[in-house]
């Protein structure tokens, strides 16, 4: 497997690195160890996708896809606290970090790649200041307008050109819009460009009052009609709306599921699959889910159900990536992260592409990878299409045949070899 990381600044030490792994690092990281199921590669060939991956923890945007030469490939790019994301399609990626609502675009054509092996660079073209609100899901309204959970005041709001948010939507549990996290408000299903439901972990109305209810107080809310549609979960996150059906992550048991019997009211949560870990990001793809894994936070965490379900299994919990078949209803293949990264937060699926890549904001490569339209003659069809430019130099394969775009990079360059070292320039 090859690795690969934009990071905002450098440093002269590396610490270490997985052990089938080389990578030539300007940034000090954590200590890690990553591994896959045999058929990964090839599922991820067959359903003509990569994966993006959030975590706060290491502070990085991961890119997991595969390498030219057939391998599989992950890219890092540091992101302040990255929390929520969301695909828009048409090569836009939004996401909800530290202290702001970022868009990023890819900024390549179908037929430019980045260093001969990236297929799609996102870059930072827009983002809100919105201040630590502690925001987790993200969507995109029909509209354009980025709609996130805003945990720490209890709402989903909208990003305002004056404030640090505008608030859209509050619990009806919720008496007033206040800086106190009640209910611990955070996921959210987006269905026909508008927010549908949303999940908490309690419907607490007093400051942190949820910490007391994560066992079985979660819910999850209609957000047009304002009604609990689904009652006695743990910590429910990540919402979907997929086929037809409400999926949810109930992360205190560790079960991916569907509410059945909207249609009546009041929903039942039915578990369909169980994941030996807890349960954050989720994303749908030609028939498989593509489900995040955490390591449970014991010492605030403490009794869930997910304890006994684990015991029961005489398993441990681990860090990664499970993809089901739905029609299976089992894990047909993972990525794992075990070291000191344990948590993640979000999962988004990338149709078409193979080998994503991201450009963190206050990197070099944010500077210089520099890029605009140019037309380019009318293609078979015979329209014409816009060509990026990377850095003054031309990748129209008409001017240039094969001409790559270059990144500048800090970005680490993996080599293969079964026990090779980490090193750093």
């Amino acid at each position: 497997m090859k690795t690969e990381r934009t990071t905002p600044q450098s440093t002269d030490e590396v610490q270490s690195a997985p052990e089938d792994v080389a990578v030539e690092l300007d940034q000090a990281v954590p200590k890690v160890d990553y591994s896959q199921s045999g058929g990964l590669v090839g599922l991820l060939a067959r359903l003509d996708c990569s994966v993006a991956v959030t975590s706060y923890q290491s502070g990085f945007l991961y890119h997991l896809g595969r390498d030219p030469n057939g391998g599989l490939h992950l890219h890092q790019s540091a992101m302040p606290k990255p929390m929520g994301l969301t695909y828009e399609g048409e090569g836009r990626l939004t996401l909800a970090g530290g202290f702001q609502i970022m868009r990023l675009e890819n900024v390549l054509a179908p037929h430019e790649r980045i260093n001969n092996v990236f297929d799609a660079c996102f870059v930072p073209r827009r983002i809100h200041m919105t201040g630590a609100l502690d925001a987790h899901d993200v969507g995109v309204r029909s509209d354009g307008v980025p709609i996130f959970v805003n945990t720490r005041f209890n709402c989903l709001a909208t990003v305002s050109d004056r404030h640090s948010f505008e608030e859209i939507w509050r619990p009806s549990f919720i008496d007033a819009l206040v800086d106190e996290d009640r209910c611990h408000l955070n996921g959210m299903a987006m269905r026909d460009g508008m927010p549908a439901y949303v999940t908490a972990v309690s419907r607490s109305n007093t400051i942190d009052g949820w910490r007391d209810r994560r066992s079985g107080g979660g819910v999850v809310i209609d957000v047009e009609k304002n009604e609990v549609v689904c009652e006695g979960l743990s910590m429910p996150h990540s919402p979907r709306w997929y086929d037809g059906q409400l999926w949810v992550l109930n992360s205190g048991t560790g079960e991916l599921g569907v509410i059945a019997g909207l249609e009546e009211g009041m929903g039942r949560f039915e578990p369909r699959v169980f994941c030996p870990g807890f349960l954050r990001g989720l994303a749908f793809h030609k028939g498989h889910a593509f489900v995040g894994l955490s390591k449970p936070r014991y010492k605030r965490f403490e009794g869930l159900p997910l304890d006994q379900k684990l015991k029961d299994a005489d398993s441990e919990p681990w860090c990664g990536l499970q993809i089901i078949d739905l029609a299976k209803g089992s894990c047909v293949d993972w990525f794992r992260i075990d070291g000191d990264i344990g948590e993640l937060y979000d999962v988004e699926v990338l149709p078409g592409t193979a080998t994503p890549m991201a450009v963190s904001p206050g990197s070099p490569e944010a500077a210089n990878l520099i890029t605009w339209d140019k037309p380019r003659p009318p293609d078979a069809e015979g329209s014409a299409r816009p060509v990026a430019q990377a850095g003054g130099q031309a990748s129209d394969p008409e001017a240039k045949a094969d001409a790559p775009l270059q990144s500048k990079a800090s970005a680490s360059r993996a080599k293969a070899g079964p026990k090779a070292k980490a090193t750093s320039k």
